[in-house]
């Protein structure tokens, strides 16, 4: 029984001094503002990205998780194909695993024309609660939040895709409509927090 009690009390002081993630920021808020650096050096700032582009896709990614590494070309293409119609897309790496020289060839090696930043120390995953890669957030014209959760509902065969959720999400944006499902859930590897 003594033990019992000691392992709950250390239970309880490790919980206390785990640091806390914030809660997701729900569809509607105010996207959090963040600055980081792309794996290339180049300093990168939400606040610049949302003045330039119409819309804002934030994409948690990694280069071991095979979830994520299933959305490659999918994501290279999209963000190709969006790039002309004002959408930038963004790929943050905030696996504490994976270097910035392994990010930085793996985006190379996979052909994106997108920034791919490195967010040491989880600290931009931790603003948004992202979870998982791939895990991808829409901010809007005016920088709120408008589409949460995946890219779609297949990672492993773009032919079988049965519920396109981010492209939807996009093309209801760009046409001027509301986004008919603005939460969704993502699925893939966890996050390997610092």
């Amino acid at each position: 029984m003594k033990t019992l009690r000691s392992w709950v009390a250390l239970l309880a002081v490790a919980a206390l001094a785990a640091p806390a993630l914030a809660d997701a920021p729900a569809i509607g808020s105010a996207a959090p503002a963040f600055e980081l650096k792309s794996v290339d050096g180049k300093p990168f700032s939400l606040a610049d990205a949302e003045k330039s582009n119409a819309y804002v896709v934030l994409m948690f990614i990694a280069t071991q998780c095979p979830y994520s590494n299933g959305y490659n070309d999918r994501m290279r293409d999209m963000a190709a194909a969006y790039v002309k119609k004002g959408v930038l897309f963004v790929g943050i790496n905030s696996n504490s695993t994976e270097s910035v020289e392994e990010t930085a060839a793996h985006a190379k090696q996979h052909g994106f024309g997108f920034p791919v930043l490195k967010d040491p120390g989880n600290k931009v995953a931790d603003l948004y609660d992202a979870r998982r890669t791939p895990e991808v957030y829409v901010i809007g014209k005016d920088g709120k939040l408008v589409y949460h959760g995946r890219i779609d509902d297949n990672s492993n065969d773009a032919s079988k895709v049965t519920s396109p959720d981010l492209k939807n999400a996009l093309d209801a944006l760009l046409a001027g409509q509301t986004v008919s499902k603005t939460e969704t859930k993502a699925f893939g590897c966890t996050i390997k927090r610092a």
